[in-house]
């Protein structure tokens, strides 16, 4: 009896189940990817093939549409790819995705370096019946014609090469670095032995870590993982100063031990051949090639911002700095503050100017009934409803999906969660779009998924997280909603697909409703009475909004600053090490202070192209964010429905079908204007002007 066939390859099949498909993660293993790859890729090559050589005259269907519609098996496999590679990174997936990306660097070049396609591409952009198609079109046809360029569609053949083999190279080197990141992360972690340890440390702080040691084999005693989300709570909280100094030392040295995790000769050839990349593009540097099309046009306008705010922060850095001396003095503790000290002696500080206690608030931020807000606060604003989707497949038994109903009741689209730490996955905190939302050839919902990684308490006891942890569930919510909520035709023009500078204002927006007292009444609830957070308390939290805040931006915008000198730099080779101390020293870092991402495991710029040289886009999105915020006050309210609709339609709806400059006025009636930034981080309002 011959034997039975293998059964299809589920990547290359589309999605089965409700909600016009769902990814089908029962059926999936890394297993299936290389073979999808490879049969994705063939599928993708002959449609371009198709499109390049038509006989018939370019037109916008035959061209630019059906680039739209080509390749979507190949778009679905990378997608799933990229959900692997950032929540399921095992040694299998790493083993991969090493010997992948310059393959998938080298296929995106095939793509773009193919002169018929571009010849034909070129010949739509300049037709004078363009003038005809809708103005959504003609951004279609401006986005497919400037990225083309802008990736080398012009080139002479010798230098498409030249830049293909650059991509190949940065491709390898983005995923070595991403990978030697997460190697520190995971095999590094801070054991605390015994009772003496925990000092200091909140009962559910101290569970999650003994959960974690439980994981890890270590039953009796606490592991500290080298994530943010476990190290800054242990930092603020444990009165264990030898630990706090060993735990920061740790967190902060990732990708920078000089072992064969080291980042940072990596970093200095991804620097060499970004430069080159951009001279054979025709652009001075890196920065000025990334810039070019984003909402601040040039390096020189984001630096100007940046350099704008650095003074206010940096003086009221020194100052935070001082109170915690004086607090740390008074306290006959014989210390000068050191990096490791901030957040503890931040926290007692707080809660002597302002009688606040993180650990009086924590209690009140239950994970679960924080998500109940975030599903709560869409529906007010945007008349959004959220149920459980049960029917749907899920990777672990912790994912959560839900469905997304309009307020007429039809489909919007699935939210996963995905919550908690473990091995394999990235540290921090993202949002992913596993597809995304289109009017085009028939109407697709999208499927997005939040990303966390909490640490679980407890079986049975709510995950209360930070006050932080809190602000980053809504940030992240807003980039959600902003895959959710796309109401356009054609899908790259579609969510998030917008400027780099300019997809940060939905994140950053969504921030400012968690501390309002619609939401705080409803579900700051106390994990053990369910009791309402008392309203003196959130007067407290909002009294203190303006606390720490020269550290919050001191820390983040002197990553921003270093990222865009890296990038004006040139070609030469550079010392990862030296460059960063002297240009902290250049720009009077504090010494209390280090960077909120050092080079070596500066994922947003060296995991891949995303935000290098584009760092300064949080910055440059939140002062769009709280002109945008000061919008609804002006209004009457954080949830008045006339803003909450104009929003809706000129940004989160729009994606990309018009300029991010075009998008804003339409949204607030003129530019931005940067006193409401100024006035929340409670620096002079005179620096904005």
């Amino acid at each position: 009896m011959p034997d039975s066939a293998p059964p299809p390859n589920p990547l290359l099949q589309s999605w089965p189940g409700p909600y016009g498909g769902v990814p089908p993660f029962d059926r999936i293993a890394p297993a299936h990817f290389p073979l999808a790859f490879d049969s994705a890729m063939a599928e993708h090559r002959a449609e371009i093939a198709a499109i390049a050589n038509n006989a018939e005259p370019a037109t916008f269907e035959n061209t630019v549409a059906a680039l739209e519609d080509a390749g979507r098996t190949y778009n679905r496999v990378m997608a799933l790819w990229s959900i692997y590679t950032s929540t399921f990174n095992t040694r299998e997936v790493q083993a991969i995705d090493l010997d992948w990306q310059p393959r998938f660097a080298a296929f995106a070049d095939e793509i773009t370096h193919n002169p018929r396609l571009f010849a034909r591409l070129e010949a739509v952009y300049a037709s004078p019946d363009k003038a005809r198609l809708t103005p959504e079109q003609q951004r279609l046809v401006w986005k497919y014609h400037n990225g083309f360029v802008r990736q080398g569609a012009r080139l002479a053949a010798d230098e498409k090469a030249q830049l293909s083999a650059y991509n190949q190279q940065l491709a390898s080197l983005y995923t070595r670095f991403s990978q030697n990141e997460l190697a520190d992360e995971e095999r590094r972690h801070l054991v605390l032995e015994g009772p003496e340890d925990l000092k200091g440390l909140p009962a559910s702080l101290a569970d999650g870590y003994a959960a974690a040691a439980a994981e890890k084999g270590l039953e009796g005693r606490w592991v500290v993982a080298n994530t943010r989300s476990a190290m800054e709570p242990f930092l603020t909280f444990s009165e264990r100063r030898d630990l706090r100094e060993a735990g920061w030392r740790m967190w902060i040295m990732r990708g920078d031990n000089g072992d064969a995790h080291d980042n940072n000769a990596i970093c200095s050839e991804i620097l060499q051949l970004r430069a080159r990349r951009a001279k054979l593009l025709g652009y001075a540097t890196h920065a000025h090639w990334r810039l070019e099309d984003a909402m601040a046009r040039t390096p020189e306008t984001a630096m100007a911002l940046m350099l704008k705010v650095w003074p206010a922060a940096v003086a009221r850095a020194k100052a935070e700095a001082a109170e915690m001396q004086a607090l740390a003095d008074r306290e006959g503790a014989g210390i000068r503050i050191e990096p490791w000290d901030w957040r503890h002696y931040a926290e007692k500080v707080r809660k002597a100017a302002y009688d606040l206690d993180q650990a009086e608030v924590k209690p009140y931020l239950q994970m679960d009934r924080l998500k109940e807000a975030l599903h709560w606060t869409s529906g007010e604003l945007f008349g959004l409803r959220w149920s459980p989707a049960a029917d749907v497949p899920t990777a672990r038994p912790d994912i959560s999906v839900y469905r997304v109903e309009g307020a007429d009741g039809a489909l919007v689209g699935l939210w996963y969660f995905d919550p908690y730490a473990r091995k394999a996955k990235q540290s921090g905190a993202w949002m992913n779009e596993y597809r995304t939302q289109e009017r085009f050839r028939r109407p697709v919902a999208p499927i997005v998924s939040n990303n966390c990684n909490f640490v679980p308490g407890r079986p049975g006891e709510p995950v209360l997280i930070s006050w932080d942890d809190a602000v980053t569930m809504f940030h992240e919510f807003g980039h959600a909603l902003h895959g959710l909520i796309s109401g356009v035709s054609y899908p790259s023009l579609a969510g998030t697909n917008v400027a780099r500078d300019f997809v940060e204002l939905p994140s950053q927006l969504n921030e400012h409703w968690l501390p309002t007292p619609q939401v705080l009444s409803r579900f700051a609830l106390h994990a053990r009475t369910g009791e309402p957070m008392p309203e003196a308390l959130s007067r407290k939290l909002k009294a203190a909004e303006t606390f720490n805040q020269g550290f919050a931006v001191v820390e983040y915008l002197a990553s921003a600053i270093v990222d865009m000198r890296l990038h004006l730099e040139g070609d030469k080779p550079l010392d990862m090490r030296e460059f960063e101390r002297r240009v902290l020293e250049e720009i009077g870092m504090p010494r209390e202070i280090v960077m909120r991402h050092r080079i070596p495991h500066f994922g947003h710029v060296f995991g891949g192209d995303g935000y290098s040289a584009g760092y300064y886009s949080y910055l440059w999105s939140e002062v769009l964010a709280h002109d945008a915020f000061k919008a609804f006050e002006e209004a009457g309210g954080p949830f008045d429905g006339a803003t909450a609709r104009r929003y809706c339609e000129t940004i989160l709806a729009a994606g990309d079908t018009a300029p991010p400059e075009q998008a804003w006025r339409a949204f607030r009636g003129r530019d931005p204007d940067p006193e409401a930034y100024f006035r929340a981080k409670g620096f002079p309002v005179s620096g904005a002007a």
